[in-house]
């Protein structure tokens, strides 16, 4: 690979980035880490996600992307393909393509978890507000 067509590498503390709500999180909110809106990847969707008490991203389904989940604080439901597993702290999760998912903050305490998806394309379009509360601001 020549040095002009080499992707820069990226480092970033993770407060640079603004909690975003997703499409279909309640009380859920998520940071993007590495996504192809602020990296130059086209193979991944890193994000931390944050779940307040009684948080949730309601149950969907993806039909190309494989999603994985590490528990890093907190308690909660995870739902896959109807069966409801409790998760807590260094669970790993694994969602091939295909199994309805949802995941559930049933604690006392904020559910904070990575989340790594492939391929980006077919995860929820989260529109930056850029902590302003406005998209693109």
């Amino acid at each position: 690979m020549s040095q002009e067509t080499k992707p820069a590498a990226k480092v970033m503390r993770m407060e640079e980035a603004f909690w975003e709500l997703p499409p279909g999180h309640f009380q859920a909110f998520s940071k993007m880490l590495v996504h192809p809106t602020n990296a130059p990847t086209k193979y991944f969707d890193f994000r931390i996600s944050s779940y307040q008490p009684r948080g949730y991203a309601e149950v969907h389904v993806h039909e190309v992307a494989e999603n994985l989940y590490y528990i890093l604080q907190g308690r909660g439901i995870v739902e896959l393909d109807g069966v409801r597993h409790l998760v807590e702290p260094h669970m790993v999760i694994h969602i091939p393509p295909g199994v309805r998912h949802g995941i559930f903050n049933t604690g006392v305490e904020d559910l904070v978890f990575l989340v790594v998806a492939s391929p980006p394309y077919d995860m929820p379009e989260v529109t930056p507000t850029h902590g302003d509360g406005s998209a693109g601001g």
